[in-house]
């Protein structure tokens, strides 16, 4: 019974790649390739494809033509005439020229592929700025406001409130968010001119309530349902229901 035979081939992105590869296994200078040894081996290589029947791409045949080319130059006896066009040396040092340029950019191409597997691996943290300002409303005439001057305001605003009373068993209070979301819209659809934000406040009774309501303004904002405008610096900041 026999056995089958497994022929394993190196897969080369091109002809310039297969003849790389002869070039180092054969350990020879680039710069002086024994280009008959180099071309036998290039062939040994084709026919070996073909053997497998796999199919050839046309730059592979244009490389073994052109190496052929130079090795049949290379045994022709040197003319007579003294010119010196068209020489095998003049065709293997374009080669030459060809494969290191081409060597440079296989390297270069492998540095590129090494920074993006590093930088793959790589999580750089979001500007929190910018994400605040993508909150913020086109409209805004004040370009540079973001989530923290709400936060200001806020702050403001609970500073106004009175001192909580000394601890007490009282039932506690149901606040949800979705309450404070429809105050809040239903308070615009009454002033559709603006809303100032203090306004917003101060109807809450208790500081849960106004962290409701200001949960509920940023989820608002977010969805783009609300957006928010400010004339100048320490201004009251206003707010428009989105059509």
């Amino acid at each position: 019974m026999s056995e089958a035979l497994n022929i394993q081939l190196p897969i080369f992105e091109g002809p310039f790649d297969l003849l790389l590869h002869l070039i180092r296994e054969n350990e020879v200078d680039i710069y002086d390739i024994p280009i008959a040894e180099i071309t036998a081996q290039y062939m040994e290589y084709l026919q070996a494809m073909e053997a497998l029947d796999l199919e050839i791409a046309s730059s592979f045949l244009v490389m073994a033509a052109t190496l052929l080319a130079i090795k049949a130059k290379m045994l022709l006896p040197p003319t007579e005439s003294g010119e010196e066009e068209n020489t095998p040396e003049d065709a293997r040092a374009e080669l030459v020229q060809d494969l290191i340029e081409y060597l440079h950019f296989k390297e270069a191409a492998e540095q590129l592929q090494d920074l993006h597997d590093l930088t793959s691996l790589q999580y750089s943290r979001p500007n929190v700025e910018e994400l605040y300002l993508s909150l913020l409303s086109p409209e805004n005439p004040i370009s540079d406001k973001t989530l923290w001057d709400l936060s200001r305001a806020f702050a403001e605003v609970l500073s106004r409130l009175p001192a909580s009373p000394p601890m007490l068993d009282i039932e506690r209070e149901q606040v949800t968010i979705q309450d404070k979301t429809r105050d809040i819209v239903a308070a615009l659809k009454r002033q559709p001119r603006g809303l100032p934000f203090s306004v917003v406040f101060s109807v809450c009774r208790s500081r849960v309530e106004c962290v409701a309501a200001f949960l509920a303004l940023l989820e608002l904002i977010r969805l783009l349902k609300v957006r928010i405008s400010q004339s100048g610096v320490y201004d009251e900041i206003y707010l428009y229901k989105r059509n």
